[in-house]
């Protein structure tokens, strides 16, 4: 997944994400569905990734991060960089339930 910073969101393949991110706020899925669905560990690691987006600014600073980067990557920074790469494959990020 090319990034400006490809330590972010590590290895996991972005076409993938977008399409959770889809299924969980274009199609109204919820998390714990997707996440029953999911017959992977890494489809669920992609789910908790989306769900990250549901979380307010508050909330996750008390959040720590469980990955290779932890020591460089902050979960906000984690999310801000979803958020921007979502926004960005969906035309009008008001559907997804953020500005």
């Amino acid at each position: 997944m090319p990034l400006d910073r490809p330590d972010c969101l590590g290895d996991y393949d972005f076409e993938r994400i977008a399409y959770f991110a889809k299924k969980r706020f274009i199609d109204g899925t919820s998390t714990v569905t997707l996440i029953a669905q999911a017959k992977t560990t890494r489809a669920k690691e992609e789910i908790a990734l989306v769900s990250m987006l549901d979380i307010k600014d508050e909330d996750i600073h008390n959040i720590q991060l469980s990955c290779r980067y932890t020591d460089k990557c902050k979960i906000i920074d984690c999310r801000d960089r979803l958020r921007k790469m979502i926004k960005e494959r969906f035309s009008d990020p008001v559907i997804i339930g953020f500005d």
